[in-house]
């Protein structure tokens, strides 16, 4: 807990902004019930697991892993990637456009990258399994891109 404590300049903003995109999947979800739409429910679901709670994972075990906390700027840009990717794949699959989506895909992996980095040195069973959390989010945004050409929501 004294290693998140220590860390906290550079991991409050994936805390932040992942609390506040649950809150909103939340609030999406309750309004977009009632008129059973599917892009409601997937943007809901997409809000609170990917830019909420991945966020927050990927922010607090980033900080517990790594043996220096990595300068804050590059946990700024993280969350500015990670948002903005977000961000554009909602509006992109919500929209039909997909071009848009895949730059967010790429803003995404960046931030993923990132977090790959900021961890490199940091082993043991818990890197491991946090590598491979990262890596299936990468291919997680590979699929997601792929299947929205292939059945687009609305």
């Amino acid at each position: 807990m004294l290693r998140v404590h220590a860390c906290w300049p550079q991991v409050r903003f994936f805390g932040l902004f992942g609390a506040v995109e649950i809150v909103i999947g939340g609030l999406i979800a309750a309004g977009s019930a009632p008129l059973h739409s599917e892009v409601g429910a997937w943007a809901a679901a997409y809000l609170v697991l990917v830019g909420g709670v991945a966020q927050i994972a990927i922010g607090s075990t980033q900080a517990l892993l790594s043996r220096r906390p990595p300068a804050r700027n590059v946990g700024d840009v993280q969350v500015v990637l990670w948002n903005g990717g977000n961000v554009a794949v909602i509006t992109a699959t919500a929209a039909g456009m997909p071009t848009v989506g895949d730059v967010g895909g790429l803003m995404l992996i960046g931030a993923l990258a990132l977090s790959l980095r900021a961890v490199r040195d940091a082993v043991g069973h818990g890197a491991r399994l946090y590598q491979a959390f990262l890596a299936t989010l990468a291919v997680s945004v590979v699929v997601g891109q792929v299947v929205v050409r292939i059945h687009p929501l609305g």
